[in-house]
């Protein structure tokens, strides 16, 4: 995902990944937050117990069928008007499913700056659980009152994608398939500090189709396809990437995190209710 406003330099989105030190206990963390987070399936076809930095790293970040319910802290005193501008964006993933973010002004589980030159970024999902209660979990570079509404859109929603445990889209096999590996490995190790086994895990390595946090076909227009240059893909031609929540992401994480159902009315009072009055 990146940022361009009038001529800008593009300010590209990264998931940040937790110290490799901290990979075993997260991936331990989200397997007992909701089981299903461990890759049973994957060990079974490897045909061996994963290694522990293996499960680290297959270990997805979900949060679980019960659904979302986050604290959300601002670390540089926003405005009350910014403030509830960024969680009306956060929430729009309610709109299918049962996400809530509500502010708190205390040490939220969220907690969101908004330092300059530090990009567009959030911890993945259950990894937010591991970060010192003093440091942000998700970064708005810049953001205030006149960052025009489509930014809003796009990078918050985005964002808060990522806090509700979603990867980048162009992890699915359709997209990886069209990312050039030695120009990917030279280029996120040049922008990201990343080593080849890192950017193996974090761009070359595709979802697989059973995979948890998947839908049945890659997106390029889902809100969370990020933004592939044309300059590491095989055929030089860039992933533009989604602007906002699409059909396929809302009925995604309606799946995930279901609304909880209403209550409806019993047989008993449905037939009370047809009964005529005498």
């Amino acid at each position: 995902m990146a940022k361009k406003t009038n001529k800008a330099p593009l300010i590209a989105c990264q998931p940040r990944l937790l110290p490799k030190k901290q990979w075993i206990k997260a991936a331990g963390m989200a397997a007992a937050i909701n089981p299903v987070n461990q890759p049973a399936q994957r060990a079974a076809a490897l045909g061996r117990p994963l290694k522990p930095l293996e499960l680290a790293v297959m270990t997805t970040k979900y949060w679980g069928a019960r659904g979302v319910d986050l604290s959300v802290s601002f670390l540089d005193n926003p405005s009350k008007m910014l403030r509830d501008r960024i969680l009306s964006h956060m929430n729009a993933w309610s709109k299918t499913a049962n996400v809530r973010f509500r502010y708190t002004a205390g040490r939220g589980q969220v907690r969101i700056a908004r330092v300059q030159n530090d990009g567009y970024w959030s911890y993945v999902g259950t990894d937010i659980l591991s970060i010192p209660l003093n440091q942000q979990t998700l970064n708005l570079d810049s953001f205030t009152m006149m960052t025009p509404e489509s930014e809003f859109v796009r990078v918050v929603r985005h964002e808060a994608g990522h806090t509700l445990g979603f990867p980048h889209e162009h992890m699915r096999k359709q997209l990886v398939d069209l990312i050039d590996r030695q120009k990917a490995i030279a280029f996120f190790g040049q922008t990201q500090g990343w080593t080849p086994q890192e950017v193996e895990f974090q761009v070359l390595t595709p979802l697989s189709q059973g995979s948890l946090i998947a839908t049945a076909h890659a997106d390029p227009r889902s809100i969370m396809c990020y933004q592939i240059p044309g300059s590491i893909t095989k055929n030089g031609q860039p992933i533009i990437g989604g602007t906002d929540i699409v059909a396929t992401d809302r009925d995604f994480i309606a799946r995930i995190y279901p609304a909880a159902k209403k209550p409806g009315k019993t047989t008993a009072s449905r037939k009370r209710a047809r009964r005529p009055r005498r």
